[in-house]
């Protein structure tokens, strides 16, 4: 977002007919906002030159502080440009944002991903291993290159991609730090054994990134608008036990995890042996020892003697493997899943299409895991 704001301000000091200001709303005040809108009047008024205001994180504005803008987007005198990685619906004025265009920003795909680690390898001093030079990037840039002082393989910029979820600003970050790890332990190697000119350059490879990535960057917000997605799949499942609406039922993180060990053997083949666990520990709680020794042993007793099964524990299993090893952009919730409590996420498509179980006679004929893993069976070893 923050990116696209430069290149419009770019091309707007080049017209030199539009006045560019940006203001974050992490560190501004109502007071700067006013200023900039008092230069934008007089800008207007005096020179005929119109001005943008790029508000960077406008959902940390208050309403009253979104206020402001109003009379002043309609009456022409700012074009309001708003960047936030929050839902508009929840996070902006339902009048200041029925007076905008929503434009919606998705996650870049792996081959975009890429492609913006091989251009930022100069500026690292770095190169990419075995491979032909690269295309020229389609736009002239002016930065400026260092010295080749570190070689990377192309496995560890397919790893990076994959990793960060479409974001590359934690691609950058991931391959800056690899880069940087991998010059400090070549120089301390070579400060301990003495220079040796002439030898092979260090090389960043997929381990690097592995350890300096951790995991994958998974998009959850505990109070935005991916929290109700997952609230609002999981509190709709499906009454069909056919094995995509079944492996939906485990996808994370839309399922919570089981919640005492007894489900893990039992499972399935004794429905009855998790509310027998469960009643044994309360009646403990209440009745306390040594009087509760008879419950423990009757409960062991009967989780002893009930028939076994795994079948939930493995696939439950495979569904937290499935997101923990997906490579590339982690799938979102289906869009007919989620709740559409706003006009703009119904315009969206958010909740269209969903039909409601109960409403029918028999069970329905719905998706309900994301594009990529239809198809797909958890209770099934893969």
């Amino acid at each position: 977002q923050t990116s696209l704001a430069h290149v419009i301000a770019a091309s707007s000091r080049r017209s030199g007919r539009v006045r560019f200001v940006t203001l974050s709303a992490t560190n501004a005040s109502t007071a700067d906002v006013r200023e900039a809108i008092r230069q934008a009047q007089n800008d207007l008024r005096l020179a005929q030159r119109r001005t943008i205001l790029f508000i960077d994180e406008i959902h940390r504005f208050n309403k009253s502080q979104q206020d402001t803008f109003l009379p002043h987007v309609e009456s022409g005198v700012i074009t309001l440009m708003g960047a936030t990685t929050e839902n508009p619906s929840f996070q902006v004025n339902a009048a200041l944002l029925s007076r905008c265009r929503v434009v919606v920003l998705r996650k870049l795909s792996p081959e975009h991903l890429r492609h913006i680690l091989v251009r930022a390898l100069p500026q690292l001093g770095a190169s990419v291993l075995h491979v032909a030079p690269p295309h020229p990037p389609p736009c002239r840039t002016s930065t400026r290159r260092r010295p080749v002082a570190v070689m990377v393989e192309e496995k560890a910029l397919d790893t990076i991609s994959l990793l960060v979820d479409g974001d590359a600003r934690a691609a950058l970050n991931g391959l800056q730090m690899a880069v940087q790890a991998v010059l400090a332990s070549s120089a301390a190697v070579s400060s301990s054994q003495g220079d040796a000119a002439g030898g092979p350059l260090p090389t960043v490879t997929e381990a690097h990134v592995k350890e300096g990535l951790q995991r994958s960057h998974l998009l959850y917000d505990r109070a935005g608008e991916e929290h109700y997605n997952c609230v609002s799949a999981s509190s709709r499942p499906p009454l069909s036990l056919r094995p995509p609406t079944r492996s939906a039922l485990l996808h994370p993180p839309c399922t919570p995890p089981p919640l005492l060990p007894s489900s893990q053997p039992l499972g399935l083949a004794d429905p009855l042996a998790l509310p027998q666990a469960v009643a044994a520990y309360q009646s403990c709680h209440f009745i306390g020892m040594p009087e509760c020794e008879v419950i423990l042993a009757q409960c062991a007793t009967y989780l002893a003697r009930a028939p076994k099964s795994v079948e939930v524990y493995a696939a439950y299993n495979r569904a937290k493997t499935s997101v923990r090893c997906h490579r590339g952009p982690l799938p979102s919730v289906p869009l007919h899943l989620r709740n559409a409590p706003t006009g703009l996420m119904r315009n969206l498509g958010y909740g269209r299409g969903y039909k409601y179980n109960p409403a029918f006679d028999a069970p329905v004929e719905q998706e309900y895991l994301p594009e990529e893993l239809r198809g797909t069976d958890f209770f099934k070893p893969s």
